[in-house]
């Protein structure tokens, strides 16, 4: 057997080996060797796998398979922290897309919150790396409607606003027109590669839920009013593509419909909750976004269940989500209450323990399972992963060096088939 063929599975160079093997006379006593010194290397170097780059729907970008996710960056991590994550994730590990929005971080409630921080904290690593910028696909988000939005106030940063008289947010062309300069004024870049609507004008069930409550309807901004917006700053240069986000089946089919008529590109993207937890997205949405329909490619958030499916909170969590682990007080689950109480619930926490009998079956850890099974699916270009430590950074971004086989992820079926939208409530 020919050096090479170790390279797949132990991080070194055909080089090493051919170097190695020379000095060893054997390839067989090359690679004891390279079991032995792969032993003593440091385990948070950076993953020595490429990452696979993919089309996002009809766009013209290229996405890797990894996305760096950012809604912590401002209340739970620092600008030190975020420079730091960015630094390995891009140059050492060669991901190159970042998620973030103009409402971020989360969650608003916290003392910290200040909107547009999390965006000023990426600007600020682009001025300090320019030669980066070109490398780098950037997507943010606009809000949608909401009253009294202290995030629309944010964008004009040299107003006052009396409390409690912000001016609204919603996604009419103006509107849409002043996010995108005050997104870039933040961002620190003359255009935005990927544009989202954070969440739909009209009334749609998200965030959790999944029933259609028609008391809520409401008249709302037209599809064409907000496309005419998204437009304009496409034929300004000013953004590349755009995508949806926290949408429905309805939603894609009536905007790509919009843009049809208009004359336009379609949305490149959907950027809606995902997980071994919530696999709603496969039950017809993946028909409308497939690349024999509409192309438009999901951008799953919370592919770990808001840190559920790390598996940390099992037997640590009280009822209420309470605290029983000292080790859990600075964890989102303890730290903002009733913060994604759907992936906490009994049935999930049921779920969850026989997702993790398969991780440990297989000889990996629960969000290895639940980040790699994401990379399994066909719809899904990118994932978005997030982190407060460097160390589940890391985790997040090795488990996409796995490739679950068909028993594994026939398990995963056979324990979701008994636990369908769970998450979903």
């Amino acid at each position: 057997m020919p050096p090479s063929a170790f390279v797949a599975t132990f991080p070194a160079s055909t080089t090493f080996f051919e170097r190695r093997t020379r000095q060893l006379q054997t390839p067989f006593v090359a690679l004891l060797y390279a079991i032995y010194t792969h032993g003593k290397t440091n385990v948070h170097a950076p993953p020595q796998f490429q990452l696979e780059k993919r089309n996002l729907g009809s766009s013209p970008l290229q996405v890797t398979e990894v996305c760096l996710g950012t809604m912590t960056w401002g209340i739970q991590n620092s600008e030190e922290d975020a420079f730091e994550q960015l630094d390995y994730a891009i140059k050492e590990c060669g991901i190159n897309f970042v998620d973030t929005a103009e409402a971020y971080p989360i969650p608003f409630t916290h003392p910290r919150y200040k909107p547009g921080n999390t965006e000023r904290y990426i600007g600020n690593w682009i001025a300090k790396n320019p030669t980066w910028r070109e490398k780098v696909v950037v997507a943010t988000k606009v809000c949608g409607p909401h009253p009294n939005s202290f995030v629309a106030a944010a964008r004009h940063p040299d107003r006052q606003y009396e409390k409690g008289k912000s001016p609204p947010a919603d996604l009419d062309k103006k509107s849409i027109l002043e996010a995108c300069d005050a997104s870039l004024r933040r961002l620190q870049t003359d255009y935005i590669d990927l544009y989202q609507l954070h969440w739909p004008a009209r009334y749609a069930p998200g965030f959790g839920s999944r029933t259609y409550d028609f008391s809520k309807e409401r008249e709302s901004v037209d599809m064409k009013e907000t496309l005419s917006g998204i437009k304009q700053l496409l034929d300004q240069g000013k953004i590349r593509a755009y995508g949806l986000s926290n949408d429905t089946t309805f939603g894609v089919a009536e905007i790509v419909r919009a843009a049809d008529e208009l004359g336009m590109p379609r949305p490149a993207s959907i950027q809606n909750g995902f997980c071994l937890l919530n696999r709603s997205f496969e039950y017809e949405l993946a028909e409308a976004c497939s690349p024999m329909h509409y192309n438009v490619g999901l951008l799953p958030y919370s592919i770990l269940g808001g840190g559920a499916l790390s598996g940390k909170y099992l037997g640590k969590l009280g009822a209420n989500g309470s605290d029983l682990d000292p080790e859990l007080s600075d964890s989102r689950f303890v730290m903002f209450e009733g913060y994604m109480k759907r992936y906490v619930h009994e049935q999930a926490v049921e779920a969850t323990e026989k997702y993790k009998k398969i991780a440990d079956e297989a000889g990996m850890s629960l969000a290895t399972l639940s980040q790699a099974f994401c990379k399994s699916r066909a719809y899904i270009p990118s994932s978005i992963i997030g982190a407060t430590t460097m160390e589940q950074l890391k985790e997040n971004i090795n488990a996409f060096r796995v490739k679950l086989d068909k028993e594994v992820l026939d398990k995963i079926d056979e324990v979701h088939a008994f636990n369908k939208d769970i998450a979903c409530r």
